[in-house]
């Protein structure tokens, strides 16, 4: 299977174009307080020089619905990755009356902390309206979760899970092994300072990716 690979924190269109050239399937666009944070404005500048055929994934945190769909149109995004407590209710809510097509991608990240197998339980039962689930330790965390804390949970999924938090080069390899994910997700693991990318861990990081993928 061909692991999906999202590099996230795009700021700029040399890293946009750097992460493409890597090989990778789609780019973050960070809409949350953080150091790699950008604006719409922003986003809809590099968006608009990239290939019609890379994925532009917008992530935010406890936004109102009519801001995540204002961002969404403005940037030109054709996903949303949901890193708060939004609700299925809520994700019903801003995915009602979107007559956009092809239909946006919904990415819902539960955090894998102390009460992880109940938030978890919680998107697999309801979550008609969420395309994939990304597990992670933190928003921006750099640091990697406790994989075998995770795992005993995944068989619960019907839905395709994406692996982010603290991965890079070194390890993204056994990520894949231990997961088998759709997806996986790096930001500081491919940067050479916060919201700058580094072309050369770029180019390891989907080599690593693609090499796991052969085992």
């Amino acid at each position: 299977m061909r692991t999906w690979i999202k590099i996230c924190a795009t700021t700029c269109i040399e890293d946009a174009q750097a992460a493409i050239a890597a090989g990778a399937d789609a780019l973050g666009f960070v809409f949350v307080p953080s150091k790699r944070r950008i604006s719409a404005e922003q986003a809809a500048a590099i968006i608009a020089q990239l290939p019609a055929t890379i994925e532009r994934v917008g992530v935010f945190n406890n936004d109102s619905a009519a801001r995540i769909r204002e961002v969404v149109e403005h940037a030109g995004l054709t996903a949303v990755q949901l890193h708060g407590e939004e609700s299925p209710e809520f994700i019903a809510q801003l995915m009602s009356g979107w007559t956009r097509a092809p239909r946006m991608r919904v990415i819902k990240t539960v955090l894998v902390n102390h009460d992880f197998p109940q938030r978890f339980a919680q998107v697999c039962d309801r979550n008609d309206c969420i395309d994939c689930i990304l597990l992670d330790a933190g928003a921006g965390s750099g640091m990697t979760f406790d994989w075998s804390k995770a795992q005993p949970q995944l068989g619960r999924s019907q839905k395709p899970i994406i692996v982010a938090g603290g991965l890079n080069a070194e390890n993204v390899g056994e990520a894949i092994r231990q997961f088998s994910p759709w997806g996986v997700d790096v930001a500081s693991g491919v940067e050479r300072k916060p919201g700058r990318k580094d072309p050369d861990k770029l180019m390891a990081f989907v080599a690593a990716v693609r090499k796991a993928e052969k085992k």
